[in-house]
């Protein structure tokens, strides 16, 4: 079922500048500072993001992937939200680290969310505390081929039926075959 031959041409033409050129934002909800270190380490020339058409935006307003490092403090959670809000559809989160994916070493602190996902939806998880540039990159990839993907089903709701694969469940396959 491929809804992309539906789209008008020029939403066919949007979806692929999407495709070949995302545009990030950065929101930094208050932590060590170790994954943004990081994200503009995979933004300088050693890992030089931009030769894969990633630019960074400062404004959410022109972005298609919000990226979000640290944990989501009570007082930055509506912030995020109001950032979330105003990027335009299709749009999509990733979220870095221990601390974006679980609280991370501020887990349970009176001020801090569990998780980016009790705020904002989550397209990817991006692990490690930080994480490296090169797995920065793998989720922007990642979050590009479901960009595809939703564009070839009309949208993000055909992700909601699909069956959650227990963690693992992956190296098995690889193993027995």
């Amino acid at each position: 079922m491929n809804k992309r031959a539906d789209m008008s041409l020029s939403e066919r033409l949007a979806t692929w500048a999407r495709l070949k050129s995302p545009w990030i934002t950065i929101f930094n909800s208050g932590a060590c500072n170790a994954c943004d270190i990081e994200i503009i380490a995979t933004l300088t020339p050693r890992f030089d993001v931009e030769r894969f058409g990633i630019l960074a935006k400062g404004s959410p307003r022109h972005a298609d992937i919000l990226i979000v490092t640290g944990p989501v403090t009570r007082k930055q959670a509506p912030r995020l939200r109001r950032i979330y809000e105003q990027m335009p559809e299709p749009k999509y989160v990733i979220a870095m680290g221990a601390c974006g994916g679980h609280g991370g070493v501020f887990q349970g602190l009176y001020h801090v969310m569990n998780a980016v996902d009790d705020v904002v939806p989550v397209d990817v998880f991006v692990a490690g505390c930080p994480p490296r540039p090169d797995e920065i990159i793998n989720a922007v990839v990642e979050t590009l081929r479901l960009l595809g993907e939703d564009a070839d089903h009309g949208g993000k709701e055909w992700r909601k039926n699909l069956p959650v694969k227990p963690a693992g469940e992956e190296q098995k396959a690889e193993v027995s075959a």
